[in-house]
């Protein structure tokens, strides 16, 4: 492996500084996870290393009008372990239990699982169904971006050169809502998605028919992705095992997956219509 220079920026603007400094060829490190994974293999060979970890203004969780910030070098353990995300967001809790191990959610940040854009990203459907916005800072400043309109593909995202994820914004969803993330795989942890499904259901005072619903997509195309007309399906239907074929069928068919040396495309469908389902019918039981 080639050597390379560690630096450890104080604040966002001596980051970016010394990104600009680098002439393109450094990289940020936050949790180190899937970053040091590709140096080992020779996929990058950065002459700097930007560590963000010492940076106050990139960590915490809290709530303020109506929504919930996170920075992002807020770990997955602590995003895990906190009593809002747990009470408010069940859907990115089921996702964040079922990441890697212990070991790596107490490094691993969300911001990383994020920005790295696989479309095995487990939290990725979970923040898509909750209608999520990154927040990026660059050497041209700040901006938001809503995520559905982050991905571009595998590895690929909107951000440009220089820029660093610096946190996520969550609206808070009205009540009565609830909704879940199943995780498709060959094994409980420790392994990558076979598919992700996240459903998030606002209902009706009525605690069973379907107010809004976001659907959400991992590893059923290039990129994670809503299925706006499963969603539609959805609308003013009570949400009970009947009345959810349409959607079922609907999600499977805005999918774009394919076979790869993990899994069937037929397969992947197939598991589509079966959690999109019970995920409903969790995210119903949830609202109660």
């Amino acid at each position: 492996m080639d050597s390379f220079t560690l630096l450890k920026p104080a604040s966002l603007d001596q980051a970016l500084d010394l990104f600009c400094q680098a002439d393109g060829e450094a990289v940020y490190l936050a949790g180190g996870t899937d970053l040091l994974v590709r140096y080992r293999h020779g996929k990058i060979s950065p002459k700097a290393v930007i560590s963000l970890r010492s940076i106050p203004a990139l960590g915490g969780i809290r709530e303020e009008e109506g929504r919930v910030l996170i920075g992002a070098g807020t770990t997955l353990r602590e995003l895990e372990k906190s009593p809002l995300i747990a009470s408010r967001f069940p859907v990115l809790l089921d996702a964040l239990s079922h990441m890697a191990s212990i070991q790596i959610r107490n490094t691993a940040t969300m911001a990383g699982n994020i920005a790295n854009a696989a479309p095995s990203a487990d939290t990725a459907p979970p923040l898509l169904a909750l209608g999520a916005s990154v927040r990026l800072a660059g050497p041209t400043g700040a901006r938001e971006v809503k995520l559905n309109n982050f991905f571009l593909g595998p590895s690929r995202t909107v951000m440009e050169p220089g820029e660093i994820l610096t946190g996520f914004i969550l609206p808070l969803p009205s009540r009565p809502a609830g909704g879940g993330y199943a995780k498709v795989s060959r094994r409980k942890a420790m392994d990558l998605a076979l598919l992700g499904v996240a459903v998030q259901i606002g209902f009706e005072e009525d605690r069973a028919t379907c107010k809004e619903a976001r659907i959400a997509l991992g590893v059923a195309g290039p990129t994670p992705r809503r299925a706006p007309e499963a969603e539609e399906a959805l609308q003013g239907r009570v949400v009970e095992a009947k009345n959810l074929k349409d959607a079922c069928n609907l999600a499977a068919s805005e999918s774009a997956c394919r076979t790869s040396l993990r899994g069937e495309a037929w397969y992947r469908r197939e598991m589509i219509r079966v959690q999109v389902k019970r995920m409903a019918l969790l995210a119903r039981e949830r609202a109660g």
